[in-house]
């Protein structure tokens, strides 16, 4: 990337921009008395104003007419799709100047950081919905730049389910709860949606997407964000490149395991939002890398797929993922109505150097989120509310509508005029559409080049190790499997017969269909893409949860060893026992229990370990509890590691006859699929480091090819 960009006198705005314009809408209460929303203080909102002690409440009663009515309007319409989201603040910036692609400001200086604020999301569930659904991701990030605000709307997905917007309204029909019950609540796992998608085959890819471990990730730290669409990088000389857009997290890309997503929606809805909250709050900040996947214009047709197609990725083999620069998210919100539910996207709110291209899907987009917004957020000014306001300044002929609060000086309110000097007048380095010739009749059509709709599912397919293979089988099962309808079963069975017979011949055994014979179309290609298959992504024990069971006459010095491995290792650590307290050592030295087997769950951690001593694992050894701990985080192929009478208690599971034949090993380390033991040991060094190292690999999938019968290789 070269070119000889300047930097203008004006830099893009610093950290703190954003956030010391939002403290101007701050309020601290404390200590403050109580006032209506005039201003004028309150002397008793306990009781209302009636006319003696029993008699009627008096409509004079100003105060409680103010307080009922806005109480009675708290609540604001939820958002059509995304409405379950949360929210944080942070700050981008560029590693080097793209002044070759882009004219974009905030694309040029890598000293300068620019403000961002993000919202992650679920997309079909409403906001009483769980964070762990199967779903699609939403991953949008506010750039408050010198130049304007810029969105870049994203998902954890890069491809989407159809290819033209107007047929946005009929997918989400299908997928939310059926109207004559209202029910599943943010599940695809019904037969409307899986009508639509036999009806409609361009969704194979996104359903491929869908049903992998991508549809349940570990946490909003720990997924991709795509941009789905194809745009355009535009350049000071007019030149302009195409371009797609790349969230990738420096943790790796990492998911759940179906049973552990259940069970963590029952227990804790909100997991994915405390996972970030808690980690911003502890200083690990979230860290995701900005890449763009660039393409010269002259190569806009030399591929077998249309680059404008948004059920289509670039292969990253072909066209790889440039990384230009960082977002780290380093504040969490003030106050999560304000900010995160407030906060109005459009992929329509581009900056200089960004602009679209003729994707249909994308061009129906730039007229629906303005459009949803002015009725969820009351009206046309909802670029006022403060989450919203851009840091550059807003000067234009709008004016009035509900919740103004600009207060425009002088008379005129139109353009051009003479009696303020034509202001505010046309900039002549404002934005500039790129200037793409365009012709043709009007028709209501579909480009030819948009109709392969199976090759790239397949292609997916094939890029998927056998355990990512076995769930998306099972993901099918669970979904097609819930479909009443016997006809819509075998519609979808055949529909992905033309994308692999053996995917098809897996999902007919588990819904009840009818194995269909090969489809000829399989044999067109048996390529594949190592950078789809989260097999392949980075891999840290950093930020990773461990559970550290125990329960009196505990080893001390086992236990602080481990702690010691496990924060050098950036791991954070709960101790885990029957109620929280105090817990006496073998020794005699104390530790502070702060979870127990009732308010937490092996679903938090990414790792069990348990101490020596006898006492301790004798206790453990006679509480279900722990041993259904154990047994749950083996089951979902995590770590799980015990030093000296600790792997009495892995004995005394039951994960013994699986893998464990070496358990009774003295005076070495075992460790086999992440399952780790040592006995007769004084220096847990060596375990903590193998300990670490395991909880580093995310899951041990050999673990769970053996639990189903099957071979790992």
């Amino acid at each position: 990337m070269s070119g000889g960009f300047t930097l203008e006198q004006n830099r893009p705005p610093s950290e703190t921009a954003k956030q010391d314009q939002l403290k101007e809408y701050t309020v601290d209460h404390t200590n403050q008395p109580l006032t209506t929303n005039q201003g004028v203080k309150v002397t008793d909102t306990n009781d209302s104003l009636k006319a003696g002690g029993r008699g009627p409440t008096l409509m004079e009663d100003f105060h409680f007419r103010e307080k009922m009515t806005h109480f009675d309007h708290e609540r604001i319409p939820e958002r059509v799709v995304h409405a379950r989201g949360f929210g944080a603040h942070g700050v981008f910036q560029v590693y080097k100047p793209l002044t070759e692609y882009t004219s974009a400001k905030f694309l040029q200086d890598p000293s300068a950081q620019t403000p961002v604020f993000v919202r992650f999301s679920t997309v079909v569930g409403s906001r009483g919905s769980a964070d762990t659904v199967r779903d699609v991701r939403g991953f949008s990030t506010k750039f408050y730049t010198e130049e304007g605000n810029y969105d870049l709307v994203a998902n954890n997905m890069p491809v989407f389910f159809i290819q033209d917007a107007i047929k946005f309204p009929d997918m989400v029909h299908s997928i939310k709860p059926e109207p004559h019950n209202e029910i599943p609540q943010a599940s695809a796992a019904h037969d409307t949606f899986w009508d639509f998608v036999a009806s409609n085959t361009e969704t194979a890819h996104m359903i491929m997407w869908l049903l992998s471990d991508r549809g349940i990730p570990r946490s909003f730290r720990m997924m991709e964000g795509f941009g789905v669409h194809t745009f355009r990088l535009v350049n000071a000389q007019g030149k302009a490149t195409f371009v797609k857009f790349h969230w990738k997290p420096m943790l790796g890309v990492h998911s759940l395991v179906w049973d552990e997503a259940q069970k963590l929606a029952g227990k804790d809805p909100d997991v994915h939002r405390r996972d970030l909250y808690d980690a911003i709050n502890m200083g690990d900040f979230p860290e995701f890398e900005l890449g763009m996947q660039l393409l010269d214009e002259a190569d806009e047709f030399k591929f077998d797929f249309d680059i404008l197609d948004p059920t289509k990725i670039w292969p990253e083999e072909t066209i790889p993922v440039v990384k230009v620069g960082k977002m780290t998210l380093n504040r969490n919100v003030e106050n999560f109505f304000a900010e995160t539910e407030q906060v109005a996207f459009h992929p329509g709110n581009v900056v200089p150097g960004i602009d679209f291209t003729n994707d249909p899907l994308l061009q129906g987009r730039l007229f629906s989120y303005t459009d949803t917004q002015l009725i969820r957020l009351g009206g046309p000014n909802f670029h006022e509310i403060p989450i919203n306001r851009p840091v550059a300044p807003v000067h234009n002929n709008q004016r009035d509508g509900y919740h103004r609060m600009t207060i425009d000086r002088g008379v005129t309110s139109y353009s051009p005029n003479s009696i303020q000097g034509n202001s505010p007048f046309p900039a002549p380095d404002g934005y500039k559409h790129y200037a793409e010739k365009v012709e043709g009749k009007k028709i209501r059509a579909r480009s030819e080049s948009f109709n392969d709709h199976f090759s790239q599912a397949r292609l997916f397919w094939n890029s998927m190790s056998a355990i990512e293979q076995e769930h998306i089988v099972k993901a099918f099962h669970f979904e097609v499997g819930s479909v009443m309808s016997k006809e819509i079963r075998q519609r979808v069975v055949d529909m992905f017969n033309r994308v692999d017979n053996g995917l098809a011949v897996k999902i007919a055994e588990g819904v009840g269909a009818t194995p269909p014979a090969a489809s000829p179309e399989q044999a067109q290609t048996a390529a594949s893409s190592p950078a789809l298959s989260q097999m392949n992504t980075v891999k840290t024990a950093r930020t990773r949860k461990a559970a550290i069971v125990l329960d009196h006459g505990f080893s001390h010095n086992e236990v602080t060893q481990m702690l010691n491995a496990l924060n050098g290792a950036g791991v954070k650590a709960d101790i885990v026992a029957k109620r929280l307290g105090m817990y006496t050592s073998a020794e005699g030295p104390q530790i502070e229990a702060n979870k127990h087997f009732l308010n937490t769950a092996s679903v938090y951690y990414d790792a069990v370990y348990i101490p020596g001593g006898r006492q301790s694992v004798d206790a453990l050894q006679g509480n279900g509890d722990a041993l259904h701990f154990v047994n749950e985080a083996f089951k979902h192929a995590k770590t799980v590691g015990a030093s000296n009478e600790g792997v009495d208690l892995l004995a005394a599971s039951q994960i013994v006859g699986t893998t464990l034949a070496g358990i009774d090993a003295q005076g070495q380390l075992f460790n086999e699929m992440g399952t780790i033991s040592v006995r007769n040991a004084t220096d847990l060094a060596a375990f903590g480091t193998a300990f670490a190292d395991a909880i580093a690999q995310h899951r041990h999938w050999e673990r769970e090819m053996l639990l189903v019968g099957q071979v790992p290789g």
